[in-house]
């Protein structure tokens, strides 16, 4: 195989869109060892899981200090509808970053999406009315849900094939890290013998912001995602990346595997009709669309709905004191980080169809039986929260693997845009609706109530196993070429 990555095949015309590219470079990036190269990258780029968790945990366990903030003097329901808000946020700025990352540039895109949420973040602090809190909350997500789709690319792009499920599960798993870290710095910030009061929440806030900006420093040398570049007529970038990165094996004496699969040949293009990205999306691929869209919806509406209101559980049914909620949260946070961690391997070993149905199965099993037990009042809060660690070791596994799913099932040209599509309809279906039902339920101060909705989000993840063992892709191990044939590839013949 030559070493010329790119070589512009024979053509009558010069005009860019009618370039034709025979390219090796996928194939170079997935025949790569592991090495530092890839750890930093995944270190820079997948801490943005880290900034969700905090987030979320953040929202959860102030809930009980903005509701006796005496600026914003927030209810149960107004708590539900911030995470709503958030959420809102998230799917909207999904869909429009997720359209600008196809047509601008990953690199681009993962910090303009960091700065939008490090400035949101900072003005969630000084909010000063519910109103202004809610506007920031909305703001803030939309930074987030854009960095998934910027991110996930990426990251995806870079990864060798035989790693990518490992890689992918254990980084979304790292929301949990910054779930920990939400945690702590509430305990802390909230305890009235440290700061409490209405300051102690505002500054909880400000560690986001702080992250970010740290975070920002971190991922000025990532490179653009020589896919990326390929598509999108800069060849000759793509193959300077690249071979920067073979460089830094050569220099330390690490031996590159030779290349086995044949050449991809591309037409060049400078953007994706949205005409082409639906038909791609909802015609050609529409079955892949079934199964993105409901492992999506089910896990959204399961998280959501049970760790947005997770804080309201422990205060008013189990008296827990709005400053130990991070006590709680903490080893909640724990069993979510390592079941990614000690199960990821085995997505990439035994196969996705296998893991993500009986994942997403088993997830709504354990939720329906700890649910009639919470109904019943047969579980204290400590029995309730290991039930919760055993229930998510299973379900941050799955959670993570949809959206390992949509990244590796669909065209270069589009991923990160169908990232954002089946993030928005599903994080909008189950996310939106599932902390403001879960808000309501509570408010009746009626476990029956609170058990029906987890019933609801019982039944989602079960069916979504369902689909995926039925309609599952077997993506593990094969390049993201092989799994989904790039929209500008040149048919054989």
């Amino acid at each position: 195989m030559s070493t010329q990555a790119l070589s512009p095949a024979a053509r009558d015309t010069n005009t860019a869109q009618d370039r034709i590219y025979e390219t090796d470079l996928p194939a170079r990036l997935d025949r790569l060892p592991w090495t530092r190269f890839h750890t930093l990258l995944v270190f820079a780029l997948g801490i943005t899981w880290l900034l969700d968790g905090l987030e979320v945990t953040l929202a959860g366990s102030v809930s009980g200090a903005l509701k006796s903030s005496p600026a914003l003097h927030m209810s149960n329901a107004d708590i539900g509808l911030a995470g709503a808000v958030y959420i809102a946020g998230a799917v909207l700025g999904a869909l429009f970053f997720g359209w600008l990352t196809d047509r601008l540039g990953r690199r681009k895109l993962f910090f303009i999406t960091l700065f939008l949420y490090v400035g949101a973040t900072a003005l969630t602090a000084f909010s000063w009315s519910l109103w202004s809190f809610l506007l920031f909350r909305f703001l803030t997500g939309a930074g987030i849900g854009g960095e998934y789709t910027a991110i996930n690319s990426t990251i995806q792009e870079f990864t060798p094939a035989r790693f990518r499920g490992w890689v992918d599960l254990t980084i979304n798993g790292t929301f949990w890290v910054g779930a920990a870290l939400g945690a702590f710095g509430s305990i802390i910030l909230l305890d009235p013998a440290h700061v409490g009061g209405d300051l102690g929440w505002r500054l909880c806030f400000g560690i986001g912001a702080v992250l970010g900006l740290v975070i920002m420093l971190m991922r000025l040398w990532v490179p653009e995602s020589p896919r990326w570049l390929i598509i999108h007529n800069q060849p000759e970038e793509a193959t300077r990346i690249v071979e920067n990165i073979e460089k830094h094996y050569r220099e330390r004496g690490i031996d590159i595997p030779p290349i086995t699969e044949k050449p991809l040949r591309l037409h060049a293009r400078d953007h994706t009709p949205l005409k082409e990205v639906f038909t791609s999306l909802f015609v050609v691929h529409r079955q892949r669309a079934l199964v993105g869209l409901t492992l999506l919806t089910a896990q959204a509406f399961f998280y959501n709905a049970i760790f947005f209101t997770y804080a309201l559980v422990l205060t008013d049914f189990y008296n827990v004191p709005s400053e130990h909620i991070g006590w709680y949260v903490l080893p909640f946070a724990l069993g979510n980080f390592c079941g990614p961690l000690l199960l990821g391997r085995l997505f990439d070993v035994i196969g996705r169809r296998v893991m993500i149905s009986s994942t997403y199965a088993l997830s709504g099993v354990l939720l329906a039986i700890s649910g009639y037990l919470f109904q019943q009042g047969i579980l204290d809060v400590t029995q309730q929260t290991i039930a919760w660690m055993v229930i998510f070791f299973f379900a941050s596994a799955a959670a993570s693997s949809a959206y390992l799913t949509v990244a590796e099932t669909f065209p270069l040209e589009i991923r990160a845009l169908a990232i954002a599509v089946f993030y928005a309809f599903g994080t909008g279906l189950g996310g939106i609706v599932g902390p403001s039902l879960f808000g309501a339920l509570i408010q009746s101060h009626d476990r029956t109530n609170v058990f029906i909705g987890y019933l609801i989000g019982a039944a989602l993840m079960i069916i979504a196993g369902a689909v995926q063992g039925i309609w599952g892709v077997a993506a593990e191990g094969k390049s993201l070429e092989e799994v989904a044939r790039p929209l500008s590839q040149v048919q054989a013949g």
